[in-house]
Order: structure tokens, then sequence, then C-alpha cells
């Protein structure tokens, strides 16, 4: 009974664990992509204000995430504060009347979509980081 209580304990933390990284992956590929597609793709090589903002935010989240893939807990922060931004420069394009294709027929609401992956990165992230503390202490 114990061992098979060991057994499931582990693939639970070891598909959390598949979650985070799955889900990280997704996001550092997806900001990667977008900062090369920016700055190395078809685009023009005037940049704005808005872009430039947008871009160290990138780069803060896609940082963030590499850490947290590593298991560094404080690296959640630094995800979320990124992410924040991200969805606050969306709101700065989407009120300020910024010359962008994306606010174009979208409810203010919608950005805050971004949520949703960063919350259960963070979910899986604490609930594995429960299951080894707990075992360590019994």
């Amino acid at each position: 009974m114990i061992a098979y209580h060991v057994t499931q304990g582990k693939v639970a933390l070891l598909l959390r664990r598949c979650i985070i990284l799955l889900l990280a992956g997704l996001l550092i590929f997806y900001h990667t992509y977008t900062l090369f597609d920016l700055y190395l793709g078809t685009g023009t090589s005037v940049h704005t204000k808005y872009e430039y903002v947008q871009s160290i935010l990138r780069v803060g989240i896609t940082l963030s995430l590499l850490l947290v893939v590593f298991g560094i807990r404080r690296a959640l922060w630094g995800m979320w504060v990124a992410i924040t931004g991200l969805i606050i420069t969306h709101y700065w394009a989407h009120f300020g009347n910024l010359p962008v294709d994306f606010t174009q027929g979208r409810h203010p609401l919608s950005y805050l979509k971004g949520f949703i992956i960063p919350t259960i990165i963070t979910l899986a992230f604490h609930s594995s980081n429960h299951s080894t503390d707990s075992k360590t202490k019994a």
C-alpha cells in the first residue's frame, strides 16, 4: 500500500513538472519567436517606444520562465511581473489608440486571457514543490 502511494505521488509530480515544462516551453517559444520576427524578420527597422517596452517585457518573461523550468521559485515573481506588464501594454495600445492591428474588434477584457497559462504554471509549480516538501519531512 505504501509503495503504491509513493509511485502514485511520483507520477503526479512528474505530470505537474511536464505541465510546467510544456506550458513554459510554449510561452518561451512564442515570445522568442515574436522578438525574432520583430527584430530579424521582414518588418521595418524603425521601432516605436511601445515595441521596445514590449520587447523588454518579453525578454523578462522568457528569462523568468527558463528559471521556472529549472525549479527556481523566485522566478515566478518575475514571470508574473513581466506578464502583468505585457498585459498593461495591451491596454495601453487599446485605450491609447496606438496604431496596432491586434486591438481591432477586441473587447478590453480579452487581454486578461494572458493570465491563464501563468496561473496554471504557478499552481503546478506550487503543488509539485508541496509534494517534494512533504516527502522530505516524512
